[in-house]
């Protein structure tokens, strides 16, 4: 198949995963066509049938915005008229309405657009709150071939917000459990973040507000007043870490918190971690919380959005969101049967395996394309 995948390039879990199965179903045979506005941070493998486009919209001095859902539409239109046979799109805005653009543009020379739209979260619970943007998400996500959620509690919330005709199909985020593995470990690499009789928490995100990685700091600071000798390992960038690295030093919390940045390759990281820790107020699903499993660190989250559904009790615990408290309860509870834990994180990740997953979208694209031919 001739594939077309379209995501931010960011190192949010949306473009992540779609980065991941480009090259996964590149690997598998199929011809893939990557599009985006930047090159994604994760695409580091060069294959031959792995392709990347790069849309530029035009920079005219009427337009006050570059006008990338156009461009991008008509990106999408010259591919398929090269020979992609259908795009799968992820997230909502912009990507299901320039998708929905180029079916309505291809429609007019006889050609039909099979476009699959998958939500990771933000851009439906956020967007159906913006009176202006719903109307044109529900019209590109009822105009979808496919709607998929990566969590049961993503469709439900969709489905709750946009009335769509079906319920959007659940196929779950994925993880590549030989890169991301408990073999990744580096003794080394620990030794440069924690002694050896320390506690290491490890915690990794785009630092968006929803994220709300400033409580990490306060239950660092919790645990070390009850004499954990805990420290914190964050991994990411984005607009609330400037505010979190200055939260650290008025929390006098500086040389027990390191700050790595944006990162390409992050297994090593998390694999060196005794907790893997999340403060969301909201989370589809978690790739980050998957990663660290495959890598056998058990998680630590509240119990919001998809979090239960891949948090399994052997794997790590839950706690009410926003309870610093509640948040350290928990990791005491993981510290006192840490080995435990670290196998069950192990084998709940081995059921997100890239290898199990990816064929349930093979499936798809196939049954879209045979709808295509009749």
């Amino acid at each position: 198949m001739q594939i077309g995948i379209v995501c931010y390039p960011t190192i949010g879990g949306s473009g992540v995963i779609a980065t991941e199965l480009a090259r996964a179903l590149a690997c598998r045979g199929h011809t893939v066509h990557l599009i985006s506005s930047e090159l994604p941070i994760r695409l580091t493998a060069c294959l031959p049938n792995l392709y990347f486009h790069q849309v530029i919209p035009p920079d005219y001095p009427v337009f006050q915005y570059r006008p990338y859902e156009s461009a991008l539409a008509g990106r999408l239109v010259r591919l398929v008229e090269g020979g992609m046979e259908l795009v799968h799109v992820h997230y909502a805005i912009p990507h299901a309405v320039s998708a929905y653009l180029a079916q309505q543009t291809l429609a007019y020379q006889g050609k039909a657009l099979p476009v699959i739209t998958t939500l990771h979260g933000t851009d439906t619970s956020l967007v159906s709150q913006d009176p202006d943007l719903y109307p044109i998400v529900k019209l590109a996500l009822s105009a979808s071939s496919e709607v998929t959620a990566v969590s049961e509690a993503l469709a439900q919330e969709t489905q709750l917000h946009f009335h769509l005709q079906e319920k959007p199909l659940v196929i779950p985020n994925f993880v590549d459990t030989t890169r991301f593995s408990p073999e990744r470990f580096d003794l080394r690499l620990r030794r440069a973040y924690a002694a050896p009789d320390e506690i290491l928490l490890v915690h990794a995100s785009n630092f968006r507000p929803i994220k709300q990685t400033p409580s990490i700091l306060y239950i660092l600071k919790e645990l070390l007043e009850m004499n954990v000798p805990a420290r914190l390992l964050m991994i990411g960038d984005g607009p609330e870490r400037s505010y979190v690295e200055r939260l650290a030093y008025q929390l006098e919390l500086q040389e027990r918190t390191s700050f790595t940045g944006s990162l390409q390759e992050v297994a090593p990281l998390l694999a060196i971690g005794d907790i893997f820790i999340l403060t969301s107020a909201y989370e589809s699903f978690g790739l980050a919380a998957l990663e660290a499993l495959a890598c056998g660190v058990p998680v630590v989250a509240p119990a919001v959005g998809g979090l239960p559904e891949v948090i399994k009790p052997e794997a790590g615990r839950l706690f009410p969101p926003n309870d610093v408290h509640a948040a350290c309860t928990a990791i005491l509870e993981v510290l006192r049967n840490l080995p435990v834990y670290r196998s069950g994180a192990r084998h709940i990740a081995l059921e997100y395996d890239t290898h199990r997953i990816v064929p349930h979208y093979e499936r798809l694209y196939e049954h879209m394309l045979s709808l295509t031919c009749l």
